[in-house]
């Protein structure tokens, strides 16, 4: 806690100080374009990874960036979304997981966690189409390649829930909105950005160069790296 309240004091003292008028903006008002779903993951940092500065992203996060489908729970996200589209009206929304994500893991052995962690097993039930496409897709994978792909898959997975969102549907089919799928390597700060619909080449895994890790390309998904 000493170091939270160093920070806040930090804070108040110099970058609040630096930005005043930024915050006076801010008061009258946020008019954020871009919806950011992400996980609860401590690593992962939206403003950090982006670049950007209070009140340009609205931001959702949650274990394993999951967005429940419309009118499956009575949870927060639905009604983020909600507001995100027509009161701020976003114009882009970005579904964005990571690497070494420990919900992905708890999803490929949900099983074990009916009695520890009931509550989490329950919500990632929302994400058991993934599970479903890894187990029926993945047989030869195991260890960290089928961990990333999971993560990969899933991604696509509650992108296609999103859809279900009557007031996102709509705005898709007048190509009012975007969706884009990411997502981020923690230990190489590199972000994949993903075609947003499946589709159906296959492609390989590939590597990347000797100043980074192995990545991996599922072979349901395109890919971009920047």
């Amino acid at each position: 806690m000493r170091k939270l309240l160093k920070g806040v004091h930090n804070f108040q003292t110099h970058y609040f100080t630096s930005h005043r008028e930024l915050f006076e903006r801010l008061c009258e008002g946020q008019h954020p374009r871009i919806l950011f779903i992400t996980c609860s993951d401590s690593r992962i940092d939206p403003n950090l990874i982006t670049q950007t500065e209070p009140g340009e992203l609205f931001i959702i996060r949650n274990v394993g960036n999951i967005i429940p489908p419309y009118g499956a729970t009575a949870g927060g996200e639905g009604a983020a979304i909600e507001y995100a589209v027509e009161a701020l009206g976003v114009k882009h929304i970005i579904v964005c997981g990571h690497s070494h994500c420990g919900a992905m893991k708890g999803l490929l052995q949900l099983g074990n966690l009916t009695e520890k962690m009931p509550l989490v097993h329950d919500w990632l039930k929302y994400a058991e189409a993934t599970r479903r496409i890894i187990q029926e897709n993945y047989q030869d994978s195991e260890g960290e390649d089928i961990l990333n792909a999971t993560i990969e898959e899933n991604v696509l997975t509650q992108i296609e829930n999103l859809k279900t969102y009557p007031s996102i549907h709509a705005k898709l089919y007048r190509g009012l909105i975007n969706i884009h799928a990411w997502v981020y390597k923690i230990e190489t700060g590199g972000v994949y950005v993903y075609s947003a619909e499946r589709c159906n080449i296959q492609a390989e895994h590939e590597e990347e160069s000797q100043e980074s890790e192995n990545s991996y390309l599922s072979p349901l998904l395109q890919t971009n790296r920047f």
